[in-house]
């Protein structure tokens, strides 16, 4: 084997291992997984994970664009969005963003006081359940008072 046939070698390998590696990294981002514990919900799509605790919820409710946000890191493909991104009115805010289909309508979680979390699954039936899951846990702590 000549000198040069071992580069090409390296080269071909190099070019191989990147791809399995973008690869991976496409499939670890391409959907939203969650474990639901009995007091708190996990939020991980590749890199980016959130805990929220059931207990520090403000609110639920449904938005259907999300706000004008700069990306601080994350990532676009086609409908889906995921990262962490900077509220264009409270630059100081993080927000981050669980969306597997921009154009159905996504979950708006706030906690602990001023923590956003936009969150949509690719199944809407499986979005509509997160939604009634979290109403139910957001209420569950905090009972209205009996008259």
């Amino acid at each position: 084997m000549t000198a040069r046939q071992r580069r090409h070698w390296f080269w071909s390998m190099l070019l191989g291992v990147s791809l399995v590696v973008c690869l991976l990294a496409f499939v670890a981002h391409y959907q939203n997984w969650t474990r639901l514990q009995p007091d708190r919900m996990q939020l991980l799509s590749g890199l980016y994970w959130v805990e929220v605790p059931y207990a520090e919820i403000d609110s639920v409710v449904w938005q259907q664009k999300l706000p004008h946000m700069q990306r601080e890191h994350g990532f676009s493909a086609g409908a889906r969005e995921k990262g962490v991104f900077r509220d264009s009115l409270n630059p100081t805010q993080r927000v981050h963003v669980f969306v597997d289909n921009l154009r159905q309508a996504k979950i708006k979680i706030r906690y602990r006081d001023s923590l956003l979390v936009y969150l949509n699954f690719a199944d809407s039936t499986e979005t509509v359940s997160m939604y009634r899951l979290l109403e139910q846990k957001m209420q569950g702590n905090n009972p209205e008072p009996q008259r």
